[in-house]
C-alpha cells in the first residue's frame, strides 16, 4: 500500500492535533509523523487511519489511539539504545514508534494470529524488533533486565514479575485498572526495594489476558 502525499498530509494534521493535546516530545512527534499508520489497518479503515481513534485489528484487539501511543511513549522517556520491553504487540504500531526512538525493542504478544501477522509485517516496513509469543505477565526473564517497560493493555495490577525485570533507575508505563478505563501509572524503580509511582490520567485499553496456564 502506497504512502501518498495525501497520507503524509493527514499525518502532519495528526501531529498538529497531538501537539494541541499536550504532546511535546519532538522525537515522539517525529515518529508519529513518519509511520504510515494506514498500513497497519484493515482496508475498511484506511480513510480514517489518521483520526485520533482506536480501531479493531482482529482477535478482539485494537490499534491504540495515536494520542495514547504518543502519551505513553513520552512518559517512557526513552533514550537511544535503551532496552525496552513492550507487553502487548498488537498491530505493531507502538513497537514501530519505539523502534524509531532508537530503542532495542523486545515485544511480546499472547494472541498467536496477531503475533504471526505482526512479526512478518513490521520488518517489511523497516522496523526491526525481537518478537516473542508468550505471556506478558511473566515478561522475558531471559532478556532482562530492561531499561524501560511499557504495557499496552489494561492490567488489573502492576505485575511483580515485570517489576523484577526492570533495572534500578528504569521506568515502567502501565495502564492499571479492572474496568473499562484504567489509570496510567509511571513506576520509577529507585532501588530493589523502593519504587516511585505517579498517575497520569484515565485511558481505555483492552484488558490484559490473565490465563497464565496458556503461556508460550
Amino acid at each position: 500500500m502506497l504512502d501518498s502525499f495525501r497520507h503524509q498530509g493527514m499525518r502532519k494534521q495528526l501531529v498538529d492535533h497531538l501537539k494541541e493535546k499536550g504532546i511535546k516530545d519532538q522525537n515522539v512527534l517525529g515518529a508519529i509523523n513518519t509511520i504510515p499508520r494506514h498500513q497497519f489497518l484493515d482496508t475498511a479503515f484506511v480513510n480514517f487511519a489518521y483520526q485520533d481513534k482506536a480501531f479493531p485489528i482482529g482477535s478482539g484487539q485494537t490499534i491504540s489511539q495515536p494520542f495514547t501511543v504518543a502519551f505513553q511513549s513520552q512518559l517512557l522517556d526513552l533514550k537511544p539504545n535503551e532496552k525496552v520491553l513492550e507487553v502487548g504487540t498488537g498491530s505493531g504500531y507502538q513497537a514501530a514508534v519505539l523502534s524509531l526512538l532508537d530503542a532495542e525493542v523486545f515485544t511480546i504478544e499472547r494472541q498467536r494470529d496477531l503475533f504471526l501477522k505482526t512479526k512478518e509485517f513490521l520488518p517489511k516496513l523497516g522496523y526491526n524488533c525481537m518478537f516473542i509469543y508468550g505471556d506478558g505477565y511473566k515478561g522475558l526473564p531471559k532478556f532482562a533486565p530492561f531499561d524501560k517497560i511499557i504495557i499496552t493493555c489494561g492490567a488489573p495490577f502492576i505485575p511483580e514479575d515485570l517489576l523484577a525485570q526492570l533495572k534500578v533507575g528504569g521506568k515502567m508505563v502501565a495502564p492499571i485498572g479492572d474496568g473499562n478505563t484504567q489509570l496510567m501509572h509511571l513506576i520509577e524503580k529507585i532501588s530493589e526495594k523502593e519504587n516511585k509511582i505517579t498517575t497520569h490520567g484515565n485511558f481505555s485499553f483492552v484488558p490484559m489476558l490473565n490465563d497464565k496456564s496458556n503461556g508460550n
